[in-house]
């Protein structure tokens, strides 16, 4: 919000000095408000002077002086402007601005944060896309969390968000899931030597089993099954299993507040001979090869490190084709951005899908899709390692974790760190109410703003609904003017979230504004004999409340009003 008033005031300053011909540059490099590390240089600073040295054939200080000369105080905008080291020019916002700005976040109120930046383009996000084999993993809880919240961020700064899940569920995994329950159905347990190999033997396994004899329906996104119960039938098995399976993941990411706008299977690519048609087209495009029984697609022709089996002897294709027909299909449906969120286990993928769309010839561009991949997580409790579910046996669940320490802590944790780096979900922390938590201590800072609201009420005082310059004048203290800035810094952070894909930054700012406030409240009375200032510190609370419940709502977190 305030860095885009200062960038507006920048650019004004460059055309008035390119008007009085002071500079000659007609084409300005992109105007960069940044935040000094010492608050004793400003609030903003910018090195556009230096960008511009070589070009006008001045020292980056001249440029700055005469950029500043232009610059006037910006209506009341700006305190004063120092130019700083070779170049720098810094802004010192004045304490009238960062008061009066509590009057636009009043005005914007639930939208406060909220951008045009992404201008309504549309973009898709996949994220999740796990194999319908088993229970949603804690693997998966992260990637659910990280993609939902950057939709989320997305969508905040003005894009058109569409949010798909991938279903493999082709595929050797499936074979042997349809196997799994298959033998349940039978009767055989993993001791016994009929048991199949590389099967499933979560106890999951045994409530598909149950269902499926009994012949129960399901419905599942947008696919409804009804079981066949004969056990001998392994197809109706397969599809019965991944209805089930489906339909569980759907449950597990609804008690999450995640939701999809589409759903494509991998099975559909196949019936639909998209995988097929892909294949037949880099054939002739001529980026392939026979070789050892094998087809090859000559991946390094677009930087790969070796060249990939596309189909393999027994006939059968290699996992990333059919990631080439999806990624097809993405395009000619209109997203010409996208982003896939997923576990770091896919990062050898990317170079080869990307390297197939290439020799598509159909004007992809090499850096698309984008990705974010996010690393594993390691679940503690008392200091140990957690490392099985009751229910899927090898591993944790996202459901362990969304029962044990709630939707909001969960999903919290899962998106404080940057998604490349490794993630400990320490179990008791999460659990715990004090201010060692983190997501506690945020979602406090809102619920003690509404405990100071009621007990301000019945006292008699209440937050005015539009306050005069003069009453804002009195909210003056180092620790209000602070908070002020943080609120004002919100839009600036989404978008910053949004263009580099990383929604931790948004809990990062969360946890300052708390900070921020439980430093005012500590050393601030609201509520005192003035009532003047009391009004004033109760209309600046009801911003920061507000401010506070936007950026939790974009997390998919709660702004409780008690705890």
């Amino acid at each position: 919000m305030m860095r885009k008033r200062i960038a507006e005031l920048v650019e004004s300053s460059l055309n008035a000095a390119l008007a009085a011909q002071e500079l000659s540059t007609t084409q300005f490099p992109a105007i960069i408000i940044g935040t000094p590390a010492n608050p004793e240089h400003g609030d903003f600073s910018c090195n556009i002077a230096m960008q511009m040295a070589k070009g006008e054939r001045k020292a980056p200080r001249q440029v700055a002086e005469i950029l500043i000369g232009r610059l006037g105080d910006g209506n009341g905008l700006l305190a004063k402007t120092e130019i700083a080291g070779p170049g720098f020019i810094n802004f010192f916002v004045s304490a009238a601005a960062w008061q009066s700005s509590l009057l636009e976040i009043a005005s914007q109120g639930d939208n406060f944060g909220r951008t045009t930046t992404g201008g309504g383009k549309k973009v898709q996000v996949e994220f999740v896309s796990a194999n319908p084999t088993g229970p949603l993993h804690i693997g998966h809880g992260r990637g659910a969390a990280i993609g939902d919240t950057l939709c989320r961020i997305l969508d905040a700064s003005g894009w058109d968000v569409t949010r798909e899940f991938y279903y493999n569920d082709a595929g050797v995994q499936i074979s042997n899931l349809a196997l799994s329950v298959q033998s349940r159905c039978l009767g055989i347990e993993p001791d016994d030597p009929r048991w199949p190999a590389d099967s499933y033997q979560g106890e999951y396994i045994k409530d598909v089993a149950r269902a499926y004899l009994a012949r129960e329906s399901v419905e599942a996104s947008d696919q409804h099954t009804v079981a066949d119960g004969d056990s001998e039938n392994l197809d109706a098995i397969r599809s019965f299993a991944v209805a089930w399976l489906r339909r569980e993941q759907d449950l597990d990411l609804a008690a999450f507040d995640v939701r999809f706008d589409v759903y494509t299977l991998e099975s559909g690519l196949y019936s639909e001979g998209r995988v097929e048609a892909v294949v037949n087209k880099l054939i002739a495009n001529g980026h392939t090869y026979e070789l050892d029984g094998a087809l090859w697609l000559r991946t390094t022709d677009f930087g790969d490190d070796k060249d990939r089996v596309m189909r393999k002897g027994d006939g059968g294709y290699t996992y990333f084709v059919p990631d080439i027909a999806y990624h097809q299909a993405k395009w000619e449906r209109g997203f010409t951005r996208v982003i896939n969120e997923q576990g770091s286990d896919h990062h050898s993928t990317i170079t080869r899908v990307r390297a197939g769309l290439q020799a598509l010839d159909i004007g992809i561009p090499k850096e698309w899709p984008e990705y974010v991949l996010h690393q594993m997580v390691t679940v503690m409790r008392g200091g140990e390692e957690v490392k099985i579910s009751k229910r899927a046996g090898s591993y944790v669940t996202l459901r362990d974790l969304i029962d044990e320490v709630g939707r909001d802590a969960t999903r919290f944790f899962f998106i404080m760190r940057k998604p490349d780096a490794q993630l400990v979900f320490d179990i008791d922390l999460a659990k715990q109410q004090t201010n060692e938590n983190p997501v506690y201590y945020v979602q406090y800072a809102h619920a003690r703003i509404c405990s100071i609201f009621e007990n301000a009420a019945e006292k008699g005082f209440l937050a005015p609904d539009k306050p005069s310059a003069d009453d804002l004048a009195l909210l003056s203290t180092p620790e209000e003017l602070q908070l002020i800035k943080i609120m004002t810094a919100l839009p600036d952070t989404i978008d910053d979230c949004a263009v580099h894909f990383e929604p931790h930054r948004l809990t990062y700012y969360l946890t300052e504004l708390a900070s921020c406030f439980h430093s005012f409240y500590n050393k601030n009375r609201v509520i005192s004999e003035e009532s003047a200032l009391t009004a004033a510190r109760l209309y600046l609370l009801k911003r920061t409340a507000q401010t506070l419940k936007n950026a939790l709502s974009i997390l998919g977190i709660s702004a409780p009003e008690r705890m």
